[in-house]
């Protein structure tokens, strides 16, 4: 098969990647390759449908995807933010359902209330920097960090974190609290923007599915 015919998927390692390809399966796209243990391939294919699969780190999916790689990609929204890649985001899949948020010790409520200069941990800076200076008009001294942010606050590093919350049970385990909602994440579905013009009917198509699938 030509290669121009394939439809190329990125799809970010872990959860996220079986959750889409569970959703793709009920719009009949699949790919039996994937489901080999033990594989150590890294691009799978479906001849038969002409797509192809690929796993990466969440934060590169965006990347493969602008840079045309990858037709198509599955990550969150959160890395979608950090990232800013120039790809078109078309649709919400649902899953992988989130918060970011600014979380510390119950006291900092305080000084998130009078825009004081405070120190703001986060693995996230670009998001954290948009929400103080955009939407808070706060400034910030904003402190990357790679590993457990909750450490920031205990430890004395940073007044607050800026973070993923699922359930909240890490934070309450270290006395700690959501002091402020960012934004809601989930699962996004994100297209190259030269492959939706040359392949615009079939990923259409494939949209559309989804979203019907979506939203039964």
């Amino acid at each position: 098969m030509d290669e121009k015919r394939y439809l190329t998927f990125a799809l970010a390692k872990g959860r996220l990647a079986q959750k889409t390809l569970s959703l793709l399966e009920t719009v009949g796209i699949t790919c039996e390759e994937m489901k080999e243990k033990g594989s150590r391939k890294l691009i799978f294919v479906n001849e038969e449908l002409g797509v192809r699969f690929f796993l990466s780190k969440g934060p590169d999916v965006p990347t493969y995807v602008e840079y045309g790689a990858a037709d198509i990609g599955v990550v969150g929204k959160d890395t979608l933010l950090e990232e800013g890649r120039r790809v078109y985001e078309v649709l919400d899949l649902g899953f992988g359902k989130c918060r970011m948020c600014v979380c510390g010790p119950a006291q900092a409520k305080e000084l998130l209330k009078h825009h004081e200069m405070i120190r703001v941990a986060s693995k996230y800076p670009k998001i954290a920097k948009d929400y103080f200076y955009n939407k808070k008009h706060q400034t910030v001294d904003i402190i990357k960090l790679n590993g457990s942010v909750e450490l920031g606050p205990i430890v004395g590093l940073a007044d607050v974190i800026v973070d993923i919350v699922e359930t909240g049970g890490t934070l309450k385990e270290n006395g700690l609290e959501v002091l402020e909602e960012v934004c809601p994440l989930s699962a996004r579905m994100i297209v190259n923007q030269v492959s939706m013009q040359m392949q615009p009917e079939r990923i259409k198509k494939l949209i559309g599915a989804l979203r019907e699938s979506v939203n039964i």
